[in-house]
C-alpha cells in the first residue's frame, strides 16, 4: 500500500489532504490551548473562593476557628487552594507538553510538506518540458519530410519539362536530396528525443513520483502518529494529578470525620461560663400585712446595703455608671475585672504565657548578643565589643519591665484561681444573670458584675491603678438628655438591683421601658425621672409601643 504507485495521479488531491491534515493538527492545538485556559481560570475561581471564607487575621472570626467543625471548613478551605494547583499544573503540563511541542512540529511539518510538493512539482515541470521537446522534435520532423516531399516533386516536375535547361533539373535535384538529407536528420534527431522521453516518463512515473508520494505518505501517517500520541499526553496529564486529587478529598473526608460534636459543646462552656451561681429561690414577701409590705417596699429602694453611701442610677453620680453606657467602646481594665471570673482566668492565663514567650525572645537575644561580644573581645578586628553593650542594657531593661508584668498578672490569676485571700464575699441571692456583691464597701477588693451588654465589670478600689475618679464623668453624663419612652413593663419577680447600673423592682411594679433587650439580658427601665437602670430581661413583661416596633 503506497500512495507513489497508486495515487501516481493524484497529485493536487494530496496536497489538498495533506494541507487538511495540517489544519486538523492546529485545530487540536486550539482545543487543548482553550482548555488549559479553562484549567487556569477554574483555578484562579477556586482559589479566590478558598480566599474569600478564609478567616481574617486578628478578627473574632478568626477565634471561631477553634471549634473541630469550622477547623474541618477551614482544614476544606486549604484542600481546596491545594486542589486549585492540581488544575494549575494540568494547564502548566499541556501547555509545555502539548500545545507548545505540537505548535513546533506543525512548523516543521509544513516546512517539510512544502518541500516535497515543491520537488514533486519540479518533477511534473521536467516531465512536461521533455513532452514540449518531444512534440517540438515531432513537428520539426513532420515539417521536414513535408519539404523532402515538395522537392522531390518539384525536382520530377522539372526533369519531364523539355523546355528547362539542365543547370536547373540539376539545381532542384540537389534541392531535392538536401531536403531528404534534413528529414532523415529530424528523423533521427525525433527518434533520438523519443527515447529519451519515454526514459524520462518512466523514471518519473515509477521513480521520482513515488519517492516523493512515499515521504508525503511517511510525512502524514508521522502527523497522524503525533496528533494520537499527544491525545495519550492529554489524558495522561489528567490522571497524572489524580492520586494528590485524591490525597485532597481524602483530607478533607479526614476533617470532616474529625468532627466532634461533643468536643465543641465543651468549647462552648469554656468560651461563655462565667463561674457564677445561678440565683437562689425568691424570698415569699406577706403582703397580708401592711407593715411587712411597707418593710419590703424601703427594702426595694434601700437594699444597696446598710451604712453604704452607694448612689441610685439617675443620681449626680452617674459618672460611676460608665460600664453600662453602650457609647464606651474602649478596651477593658488591663485586669480584665470586666469579665466574669472564669473568662477572665483564662484571659490572665493567655497574658502571662504570652508576656512570658516575649521574656524568652528577649533573653535569646540577649543571649546572641552577649555571644556576639565575646567573639568581639576575642578578635577585635571583627567589630567593637562596646557597640552592643547599649543593646544589652535595653534587653536588660526590657526583661526586668517584662518580669515585673508576669508577676502583676500572676498575681492577678492568684487572686482568680483563689490562691490569694484577696476578698470576703458574703454569701446571697444573685440577680438573674450573674452578679456578686462586695459588702467591705468602697475601699475594698474588686466586686464582680455583668453589665447590660455581656460584660463584667469589676469597680476597683482606692489602691490600684485602674480607679477613675467619679467626678470624670459625672460632667459628661450629667448633660445627657433622658432616653425617650418606647413602652411599658410589669415586673415578673422581685429583682433587688444592688449593683450599679440595676435597678430594684417589685413583682407586679408597672415601669416605663427605655431601652430594650440588645441581646445581652437586660432592659433598661425608668420608674421616675431620677431612678433608672437594668433590670434582667426575663424579670419583666415587655409591652413595646407600636411606633417604636416599627422604628
Amino acid at each position: 500500500m503506497s500512495w507513489g504507485t497508486e495515487l501516481w495521479d493524484q497529485f493536487d488531491n494530496l496536497e489538498k489532504h495533506t494541507q487538511w491534515g495540517i489544519d486538523v493538527l492546529e485545530k487540536y492545538i486550539k482545543f487543548v490551548k482553550e482548555r488549559t485556559e479553562i484549567e487556569l481560570s477554574y483555578a484562579k475561581q477556586l482559589r479566590n473562593l478558598s480566599k474569600k471564607y478564609q478567616p481574617k487575621k486578628n478578627s473574632k472570626e478568626e477565634e471561631e476557628y477553634r471549634y473541630t467543625s469550622t477547623r474541618a471548613f477551614l482544614a476544606t478551605l486549604n484542600e481546596m487552594n491545594d486542589y486549585a494547583g492540581q488544575h494549575e499544573v494540568i494547564s502548566e503540563n499541556m501547555t509545555s507538553l502539548i500545545t507548545a511541542e505540537l505548535t513546533r512540529y506543525v512548523q516543521e511539518l509544513k516546512q517539510e510538506r512544502k518541500s516535497h510538493f515543491h520537488d514533486g512539482r519540479k518533477a511534473q515541470q521536467h516531465i512536461e518540458t521533455c513532452w514540449k521537446q518531444l512534440e517540438a522534435s515531432k513537428r520539426r520532423f513532420e515539417r521536414d519530410c513535408k519539404e523532402a516531399d515538395r522537392a522531390q516533386q518539384y525536382f520530377e516536375k522539372m526533369d519531364a519539362d523539355i523546355n528547362v535547361t539542365k543547370a536547373d533539373v540539376e539545381k532542384a535535384r540537389q534541392q531535392a536530396q538536401l531536403r531528404h538529407q534534413m528529414a532523415e536528420d529530424s528523423k533521427a534527431e525525433y527518434s533520438s528525443t523519443l527515447q529519451k522521453f519515454n526514459s524520462e516518463q518512466h523514471e518519473h512515473y515509477y521513480t521520482h513520483i513515488p519517492n516523493i508520494f512515499q515521504k508525503i505518505q511517511e510525512m502524514e501517517e508521522r502527523r497522524i502518529v503525533r496528533i494520537g500520541e499527544s491525545m495519550k499526553t492529554f489524558a495522561d496529564v489528567d490522571r497524572q494529578v489524580i492520586p494528590i486529587i485524591g490525597k485532597c478529598l481524602d483530607e478533607i473526608t479526614k476533617a470532616a470525620e474529625s468532627v466532634d460534636h461533643k468536643n465543641d459543646s465543651q468549647m462552648v462552656i469554656e468560651a461563655f461560663k462565667s463561674g457564677f451561681e445561678p440565683p437562689g429561690d425568691v424570698d415569699f414577701e406577706d403582703f397580708t400585712q401592711p407593715m411587712k409590705r411597707t418593710v419590703s417596699e424601703t427594702s426595694l429602694s434601700n437594699s444597696r446595703g446598710d451604712g453604704k453611701s452607694e448612689p441610685k442610677f439617675g443620681s449626680k453620680s452617674k459618672g460611676k455608671l460608665w460600664p453600662f453606657i453602650k457609647k464606651n467602646k474602649g478596651a477593658g481594665p488591663e485586669d480584665f475585672s470586666n469579665l466574669p471570673p472564669e473568662q477572665r482566668r483564662k484571659k490572665l492565663q493567655q497574658k502571662v504565657d504570652e508576656l512570658n514567650r516575649d521574656i524568652q525572645k528577649e533573653m535569646d537575644s540577649r543571649d546572641a548578643l552577649t555571644k556576639m561580644k565575646d567573639v568581639y573581645i576575642k578578635n577585635p578586628q571583627m567589630g567593637d565589643a562596646a557597640s552592643v553593650d547599649h543593646r544589652l542594657a535595653e534587653l536588660g531593661q526590657n526583661i526586668e519591665k517584662l518580669r515585673l508584668e508576669v508577676q502583676k498578672f500572676e498575681g492577678w490569676l492568684a487572686e482568680v484561681e483563689g490562691r490569694l485571700p484577696a476578698r470576703t464575699e458574703q454569701p446571697r441571692r444573685q440577680s438573674g444573670v450573674y452578679e456578686a456583691q462586695n459588702p467591705s464597701g468602697v475601699n475594698s477588693c474588686a466586686q464582680d458584675r455583668e453589665s447590660p451588654d455581656g460584660s463584667y465589670t469589676e469597680e476597683q478600689s482606692q489602691e490600684t491603678e485602674m480607679k477613675i475618679p467619679a467626678t470624670d464623668f459625672d460632667d459628661e453624663f450629667d448633660d445627657e438628655e433622658p432616653l425617650p419612652t418606647i413602652g411599658t413593663c410589669k415586673a415578673l419577680y422581685t429583682f433587688e438591683g444592688q449593683n450599679e447600673g440595676t435597678i430594684s423592682v417589685a413583682e407586679g411594679e408597672l415601669l416605663y421601658v427605655i431601652e430594650e433587650d440588645k441581646g445581652d439580658g437586660w432592659t433598661r427601665i425608668r420608674r421616675n425621672e431620677d431612678e433608672e437602670g437594668y433590670v434582667p430581661t426575663s424579670y419583666v413583661e415587655v409591652y413595646l409601643d407600636k411606633n417604636a416596633k416599627d422604628s
